[in-house]
């Protein structure tokens, strides 16, 4: 999709429009706190 067909999507769909937006929030939240903690897993 080009941007002006994408824009005009999101203006048709506003709950997908705030869905991306709240997955986009979450996801850089969790990120930051993943990158502090700075511990890997393992699986013993």
């Amino acid at each position: 999709m080009s941007d002006s067909k994408t824009a005009e999507f999101l203006k048709n769909h506003p709950r997908l429009l705030a869905a991306l937006f709240g997955l986009t929030v979450l996801l850089s939240q969790t990120g930051g706190a993943l990158a502090g903690n700075g511990r890997t897993v393992s699986g013993i």
